[in-house]
């Protein structure tokens, strides 16, 4: 790679490590990771590797690009993987997170960490094979939150350390929506009609919004940030809002999105009102749901659960989605959707077996303290109704 091909950023060149002829051996060369969005011919193969595996939208290098222009410190690099050949097989964004410690960049906004491959190497080998080519100083090299729909989960050995991360849901669209929802919980099914039944007493008129146009992703966010401003996350300082960082963010990605008919807001109205919403990307067959809130205020009447209801009714009508990922840590309220879930996880490579033993072994210390506990998150169903009535 050199800066005189076409579309390739102007600089240095990139540095190379030393090379051995060897299918599990690559050269690799690094970059700043802003280069992703900068060099088309390196966002290609980053494309091109994120199409063979899933193929997640969120994955694309676009997506991954506006994360690091909107959370990174400019400290990220890129690395990118080829094999004797030439042929990339594996890229990663990377940061330093201490002396001799590296990780994916990882803000809380991506599902995924990100890092894409061919399938050729495991995940294992690719770490290792970064820390001992790409990164000579690396003494942990830290992959995180990696799905294992999408990569096998390794199995321990004496250099390495794979951990829980969440258990996440998802819903398979098969059959009919009339199918489907006779295989939900009959509470589930009544209390949605009888919520439903008294707004048309009341005389509120519900519908759901799909947005897709790049023109309707800063308005969604002005409106979803102010819902969620207005709850929990509200008071605890991290709801979404137009002018936050995150806020900036889920607009520009969005915006993004939409230029190839990925990005859809599922707006939940009552009369005028936004009442819940999703932020969602899609490709293929698959739904992404990125975010998901609803009006605290309104919780007896089950927006959130109106919303799901009636989008999955339209999912299945168009027949174009065929399966809807969550992405978030799967909560009591997943369960009344789908009884489908996996566990998230990360890898840890060690330099050497006695780094990983030293790890533990301070793990083990500090363990001796209790843990944090995360605060709760509230359900999107009526929190003072009794269990059979949510």
């Amino acid at each position: 790679m050199t800066d005189k091909d076409e579309g390739r950023v102007q600089g240095p060149a990139p540095q190379h490590q030393d090379y051995m002829t060897n299918n599990k051996k690559l050269q690799w060369s690094k970059f700043p990771a802003r280069a992703l969005a900068a060099d088309t011919a390196l966002a290609a193969e980053w494309d091109r590797l994120n199409h063979c595996r899933r193929d997640l939208p969120f994955l694309s290098a676009v997506q991954v690009s506006a994360a690091i222009e909107s959370f990174g410190s400019g400290a990220e690099l890129l690395l990118s993987g080829r094999d004797a050949s030439g042929t990339t097989r594996a890229m990663l964004v990377l940061t330093p997170e201490s002396a001799g410690k590296w990780r994916t960049f990882q803000p809380s906004q991506m599902p995924l960490g990100p890092w894409v491959s061919d399938g050729s190497m495991s995940v294992a080998e690719i770490a290792r094979d970064v820390q001992r080519r790409a990164l000579s100083a690396c003494l942990v090299l830290s992959i995180t939150q990696i799905d294992p729909w999408v990569e096998a989960r390794p199995q321990p050995e004496s250099d390495n350390a794979v951990s829980d991360y969440i258990e996440t849901g998802w819903i398979e669209l098969q059959g009919s929506f009339d199918d489907y929802w006779a295989s939900r919980s009959k509470d589930l099914r009544l209390n949605l009609r009888r919520r439903r039944n008294r707004l048309t007493e009341e005389g509120v008129a519900t519908e759901l919004k799909m947005l897709t146009g790049a023109q309707d992703m800063a308005p969604a966010i002005v409106r979803y940030g102010a819902m969620e401003s207005s709850g929990w996350k509200g008071s605890q300082g991290t709801a979404v809002h137009p002018d936050n960082a995150q806020g900036r963010y889920y607009a520009r990605a969005l915006e993004l999105a939409s230029a190839s008919g990925e990005a859809s807001v599922h707006d939940y109205r009552f009369g005028e009102k936004s009442v819940a919403m999703d932020l969602c990307m899609q490709r293929g067959d698959m739904l992404v749901v990125l975010k998901t809130s609803y009006d605290e205020s309104l919780k007896q009447s089950s927006p959130a659960f109106m919303l799901r209801e009636e989008q999955l009714q339209q999912l299945f009508s168009t027949g174009t989605i065929r399966r809807v990922e969550f992405y978030g840590r799967f909560m009591e309220w997943h369960s009344r959707w789908t009884d489908k879930k996996r566990s998230l996880y990360h890898y840890t490579q060690y330099r050497w077996p006695l780094l990983k033993s030293l790890s533990c072994l301070i793990k083990s210390l500090r363990s001796r303290s209790a843990p944090a506990q995360a605060p709760a998150v509230p359900s999107p169903t009526p929190a003072a109704a009794p269990a059979s009535a949510h």
